[in-house]
């Protein structure tokens, strides 16, 4: 069976952008235009638009109904146990269920693409290991040289659904022709970090340390290596907080813009070295351990019948 691929395209500037459906709904391609002409400003595998391949690995995964790892793959809620999947090679579950299924196409317009997987209809074995039932809805719009995402989630079902969402964008570097991708600046206005044992957040929030201080105000990659789960995110003047990626050479700037809902950003350096992800959680990875232990996770309860809705801007200036 071959993939369903989407293109999408802004007419006025002649940006574009590539959704595969069959495949987590990953936006893997977004075209917009420059000084130069069009440019790639996502990092994807060379061959996923043929193959696939490894869903969290290029292009915009998206992380649903929960981000992360989930410890030992394996969790409690409602007094009830539940085991997942192992998925990361450590034994933990990892990056939900939606990222590696397919999608359904239920809106298409020449700039604009929806999306959406309910978890009864499209594939209900998950109903045996997550407590509730869930419908996600997303959708991507270029706009001259924005990539506009809206999410919308909601409990179809009768019991209570515990959930996160979280996107794993991989950013292209360098941003420009010719500049070194040591000297990107990168910005994620952060406070403190979650400290991790075998990838799975241990409940202590620390201080972001003395050498990455300058992050929260932009910092040079230089060889920096993340895999880091940040928290106490600082919202910018307008209410929403900013991430963010300097080309110091060009001036040129991409940034990611989304509102206060989302309470962590995770950051990771693909061994490449081609792209830098900046991954805005709702909710610290393994968030239902952590909240019954007392933390603060950012863990969302919908109570059947809920719904929650946010938004992602991408933006090059």
């Amino acid at each position: 069976m071959s993939n369903q691929i989407i293109e999408i395209k802004d007419k006025a500037s002649g940006a574009s952008a590539r959704v595969m459906v069959s495949l987590g709904f990953n936006c893997f391609s977004w075209r917009p235009m420059l000084a130069e002409g069009l440019r790639e400003m996502l990092w994807a595998a060379a061959d996923f638009a043929a193959v696939g391949g490894r869903p969290s690995a290029s292009g915009i995964p998206l992380l649903f109904p929960f981000g992360g790892r989930i410890g030992g793959a394996k969790y409690e809620f409602n007094g009830r146990e539940y085991e997942l999947e192992p998925g990361d090679g450590l034994g933990n579950a990892i990056h939900g269920f939606v990222i590696n299924r397919p999608w359904r196409l239920v809106e298409q317009q020449p700039a604009r693409v929806v999306g959406e997987f309910h978890a009864s209809v499209d594939d209900p074995t998950i109903w045996k290991v997550w407590p509730a039932d869930f419908r996600i809805r997303v959708s991507y719009e270029v706009k001259g040289a924005k990539l506009i995402s809206e999410i919308r989630y909601d409990n179809p079902g009768d019991s209570i659904l515990p959930c996160g969402f979280a996107t794993h964008t991989y950013f292209r570097l360098p941003l420009s022709n010719g500049s070194n991708v040591a000297d990107t600046i990168v910005t994620v206005p952060a406070e403190a970090y979650w400290e991790l044992e075998n990838m799975i957040p241990t409940g202590r929030v620390l201080p972001v340390p003395a050498h990455l201080q300058q992050l929260k105000r932009g910092q040079a990659l230089k060889d920096s290596q993340f895999d880091t789960v940040f928290t106490k995110l600082l919202p910018s003047t307008d209410g929403t907080i900013h991430t963010q990626l300097l080309d110091p050479t060009t001036d040129r700037t991409f940034s990611q813009v989304f509102d206060t809902s989302f309470t962590q950003c995770v950051v990771y350096t693909p061994g490449h070295r081609e792209a830098i992800c900046m991954e805005p959680y709702t909710c610290v990875p393994d968030a239902i351990r952590l909240a019954a232990e007392g933390h603060e996770t950012g863990l969302q309860l919908l109570q059947p019948g809920e719904s929650f809705e946010t938004k992602i801007r991408l933006e090059v200036s």
